[in-house]
């Protein structure tokens, strides 16, 4: 029995389950300590870090400035830890990761490679019994699904891959020693993000590279560079102004203020100029708001594809591969905005192949290497950079059953419902950080896993004062939200797209768009009039 608050008095063998050592499990592991809970963290891998713990492929960066990426919590760390970039390779973030579980002491709370195959909730004792892939199991008062919105691979849907004679990477889970594909002929499949940022990397050591282009991204250059000491001083000294206006006046969790006008409130000239020094920042996330009508109007949307079209054009040498590279028909950031280093200069070199899918699709892989409908293309290595099955693949992929055993695959069938993405109705004391419903991959995820991570211990703690220990949303609360989360995204172009936000990405997934575009400033607002207001939508017992 667990005794960590007379209130929490329960026939649990722990408090608090976290599923997860990522950037979410271990601040949720911090807070959950402060609150004397006995908790435990189950960490299928064997290092914390999460996503960026199995993600390490060559030219891996994060498209949120370091010195924001970053927590928050705790003022000592933010003025110890020095970043070197601008963006942060993947190295550089596990590095911090690593440094603020030691700091922190929190590994001795973290069961290493203990995969979670289930979470079923007790209706007679109100706990919840999770299960191993070992068999062993464990029953905790509270579940916490800490499992990030982006780290479950997207299958290939390509037959023939174990046909393949030569070797197969994917950047969703990349070997841990580096791989040298000097003298190489290499395919690429993918062209979102991973593929941008691998692209460049791998066009300059392989002998050919020929990438299997489906559908085009927009992407900014990254203009990165090792950060000025003086820079990373003064914001040091304003950190706390600086978090707080990403916290409760940012759109997407980084201080920016954007232009307050529309595009088309401008004269065309100002308007280029206006874009091009967001252009020439590197910053995608200040890009995409530049003007307030860029995600509602598709006539405002198009003048920033006609500007990034012009930069594409102005890069690549041949007309006819930058024609390929240019997303015609698509809106600029309904699919995630990229950021890359030279990834359109990679067509110009001699080795460098660009081959489009929509014209010749692949029939099948094969032993010699790729099958498309007109030639077979041979190939010593193929890498998959095929994506995600973000924001509900981590929390699907667990047997999870709530109230009279209802699962969560069964609830989710037409698509996810939450309430604020932290609870779902008829799963009492369960827990998603940055679940959909919420503005998770829209913002700096930082900044809405601190938020979901300070909502949820601040819940656990007015639950324990109150002498409660139950809260579940209620399905009032659910629908209200959803209603609320539908209604604001209807007004903008996400919906017109085919994205992973929407699900687009994985066969047979829901078409439902999987984030909340309200910003992460009204979000706030929101949870915290919730919590305030003695958390009206939920139920508590």
């Amino acid at each position: 029995m667990s005794k960590a608050h007379k209130s929490f008095e329960h026939e649990g063998d722990i408090d608090i389950a976290i599923i997860g050592a990522g950037i979410a499990g271990m601040y949720m592991l911090y807070r959950a300590r402060e609150l004397g809970l006995k908790a435990q963290v189950y960490e299928q891998g064997d290092e914390v870090g999460g996503t960026w713990y199995r993600n390490r492929y060559p030219g891996l960066r994060c498209d949120v400035e370091s010195m924001d990426y970053s927590y928050s919590f705790s003022e000592e760390l933010q003025q110890e830890w020095k970043w070197s970039e601008r963006f942060s390779t993947q190295g550089e973030i596990l590095r911090y990761l690593k440094y603020v579980a030691e700091k922190f002491d929190l590994r001795r709370d973290i069961n290493f490679n203990t995969r979670i195959v289930s979470a079923h909730y007790n209706d007679e004792n109100g706990l919840w019994r999770i299960k191993k892939e070992n068999g062993e199991t464990v029953t905790s008062l509270y579940y916490v699904m800490a499992t990030g919105c982006l780290s479950v691979p997207k299958e290939p849907n390509i037959n023939g891959i174990d046909d393949f004679k030569g070797n197969i990477y994917y950047t969703t889970d990349w070997p841990k020693e580096p791989v040298d594909f000097s003298g190489k002929r290499v395919a690429v499949i993918g062209n979102g993000s991973s593929g941008i940022q691998v692209i460049p990397i791998l066009a300059e050591q392989a002998q050919h590279l020929m990438v299997f282009q489906r559908t085009p991204s927009f992407s900014l250059p990254a203009y990165n560079g090792p950060i000025d000491p003086d820079y990373a001083q003064v914001l040091k000294d304003n950190y706390t102004e600086h978090r707080r206006f990403a916290r409760e006046d940012s759109i997407g969790g980084i201080p920016f203020v954007s232009y307050d006008k529309s595009a088309f409130d401008v004269s065309p000239a100002e308007r280029w100029r206006v874009y091009n020094e967001l252009y020439q920042r590197g910053a995608p996330f200040a890009f995409q708001s530049a003007f307030n009508d860029l995600l509602t109007s598709e006539d405002a949307n198009h003048t920033a594809a006609d500007f990034i079209a012009d930069k594409i054009r102005r890069k690549v040498n041949d007309p006819d591969v930058a024609e390929m590279l240019i997303p015609h028909g698509q809106y600029v950031a309904t699919r995630r905005l990229c950021m890359d280093t030279g990834y359109y200069e990679t067509f110009n070199r001699d080795n460098v192949t660009l081959t489009s899918l929509k014209h010749t699709p692949i029939e099948r892989i094969v032993p010699e290497g790729i099958q498309t409908l007109d030639q077979l293309h041979e190939f010593d290595c193929i890498v998959f950079a095929t994506g995600y099955d973000a924001v509900t693949g981590a929390l699907l992929r667990v047997d999870i059953r709530g109230k009279e055993g209802l699962s969560l695959a069964e609830k989710w069938e037409d698509g996810p419902r939450s309430n604020m993405g932290i609870m779902v109705a008829d799963f009492p004391n369960m827990f998603t950080i940055t679940g959909p419903g919420s503005p998770s991959v829209l913002s700096n995820m930082f900044v809405s896993i601190e938020n979901h991570v300070d909502w949820i211990a601040n819940c656990i703690k007015y639950l324990g004062e109150h002498g409660n220990t139950h809260i579940a949303s209620s399905k009032e609360g659910e629908a209200d939200w959803v209603a609320h989360a539908n209604e604001v995204v209807s007004n903008t172009l996400f919906p017109k797209t085919n994205s992973w936000y929407m699900g687009a990405n994985v066969p047979g997934k829901p078409r439902v768009f999987l984030a909340y575009i309200g910003g992460v400033n009204n979000y706030r607002k929101i949870c915290d009039q919730v919590a305030n207001s003695g958390y009206p939508g939920f139920v508590i017992h």
